[in-house]
């Protein structure tokens, strides 16, 4: 599966690799060093440790650029009244009068605990593109759904703020 990437995120991936590959590579490969100098490689915790943390680093590396080299770049601009990329969304669940709040981001930032919910999951891809007041209709399979209305939309959704419910 393609990860579905903003610009954004992708500056940040790209600013990660880039600290990876010029910060923690160069102290990892010295702690390689000062490990294998200590001597003796077959009883040397702190050799295998420093080794470890150097093929952990690179395989983050790569794995952020094969991210990027198969990500879709999707828009995180909607109209000042429609559900989008990272706004804050209010919603009222229908079935019990709850109302939680959501904020809508790309797969790899969603985090259930936070509310920040994917605009791949059920509920992201009902809710994007809609209005306050709107009734949106969740389907979260073939047999199963709820309904939702979207009680308000904050679109100065600032990146890191963490998002409660009420």
């Amino acid at each position: 599966m393609r990860e579905k990437l903003t610009r954004r995120d992708v500056e940040k991936i790209q600013e990660e690799i880039e600290h990876r590959k010029l910060v923690v590579r160069k102290e990892a490969i010295e702690a390689v060093k000062e490990a294998r100098a200590q001597g003796d490689l077959s009883e040397n915790f702190e050799y295998y440790a420093a080794k470890r943390h150097k093929n952990q680093n690179e395989s983050r590396i790569r794995y952020l650029e094969r991210m990027l080299k198969t990500a879709d770049i999707v828009s995180d601009t909607s109209g000042a009244d429609e559900i989008g990329m990272d706004d804050i969304v209010e919603v009222e669940f229908e079935d019990d009068g709850e109302i939680e709040k959501y904020k809508l981001v790309t797969s790899i930032r969603g985090n259930s605990m936070e509310n920040r919910v994917s605009i791949e999951s059920p509920i992201g891809k009902a809710l994007k593109g809609h209005r306050v007041g709107d009734r949106v209709k969740v389907q979260v399979n073939e047999n199963s759904s709820y309904y939702l209305i979207v009680r308000a939309i904050d679109k100065t959704g600032e990146e890191g703020e963490e998002i409660r419910s009420f």
